[in-house]
């Protein structure tokens, strides 16, 4: 949706309650509503203004705004450009798994907020990441690994005590470990989710994450992309263009593999691909 002044951009999970949206809004005004989602939004430009919990609250460039499921509020542009922001909505349902997958046992109490906007640059950072990683494709377990690290956090600044975490130790973390890592060389072209590997390492996500970067370093999301543009390095210099190479090994499009070649080795696919002689 786009207007003079206003865009947006919204992004839903097809197997799970989880969505994102990007927006630019300058005149409009929520009516007072609510979601059965936490909800936790990022102020990026301008200022938001609304009214929850009998009070009235301004969340400007920075800030997070947090609502917990089924808590009204409204909201409008408190600056005279508007105001620019991101949002992710998170189920309970995929909150409570993601603390029960860290805790290796079911969880309590759901946490709670009690402050509708907090100034937390490590929370906000995470949420963006988290946004990101959804509405610009990233693959499922990058999204899964990011989720978890965002519901963790955001459990530990709720009212009610964050679940303790459990990983691995010794010969259990180097085993979990090589197993996720002999899936992944092997089937690192396919859409694996982090359920995917846990259930060939043989314990958690959470704890999965944990052994894997603790024995190779990476993310097992970074671990598959890596092998993902080693690919890609072969297809370019095979003749494949930078788009076709992009579309072989999983990448969203073009300018998704030529972001993360030129993060990883520090020049574009097309100098790559010039290179051989």
């Amino acid at each position: 949706m786009s207007t003079a002044s206003s865009w947006v951009r919204y992004w839903r999970d097809g197997a799970r309650s989880l969505e994102a949206m990007h927006a630019h809004f300058r005149n409009h005004v929520y009516a007072p509503h609510s979601h059965d989602t936490y909800s936790f939004g990022i102020t990026d430009l301008g200022a938001q203004s609304f009214h929850c919990r009998g009070a009235n609250h301004t969340s400007g460039a920075g800030m997070v705004m947090a609502f917990n499921p089924d808590e009204v509020h409204d909201g409008q542009a408190a600056a005279e450009l508007g105001y620019q922001y991101r949002i992710v909505h998170i189920g309970p349902a995929v909150v409570r798994d993601v603390l029960a997958d860290a805790a290796a046992r079911t969880t309590g109490a759901m946490p709670l907020f009690v402050r509708p906007v907090l100034t937390d640059p490590v929370l906000t950072t995470l949420l963006a990441r988290l946004h990101g990683a959804l509405v610009d494709g990233a693959g499922p377990v990058e999204r899964d690994e990011l989720l978890t690290a965002t519901v963790l956090a955001l459990a530990e600044r709720g009212s009610t005590k964050a679940p303790r975490t459990r990983g691995l130790d010794g010969t259990a973390q180097r085993r979990a470990a090589r197993r996720a890592r002999e899936r992944l060389d092997e089937c690192f072209l396919d859409q694996l989710s982090a359920d995917d590997l846990a259930a060939d390492a043989g314990c958690s996500r959470f704890a999965l994450y944990r052994a894997f970067r603790a024995e190779f370093g990476l993310a097992p999301s970074e671990y598959q992309r890596l092998l993902r543009l080693r690919r890609a390095r072969q297809l370019l210099v095979g003749g494949l263009t930078p788009a076709q190479a992009a579309a072989s090994v999983g990448f969203a499009d073009q300018a998704h593999l030529g972001r993360w070649f030129r993060r990883t080795y520090g020049i574009t696919p097309a100098i790559y691909q010039r290179a051989t002689h």
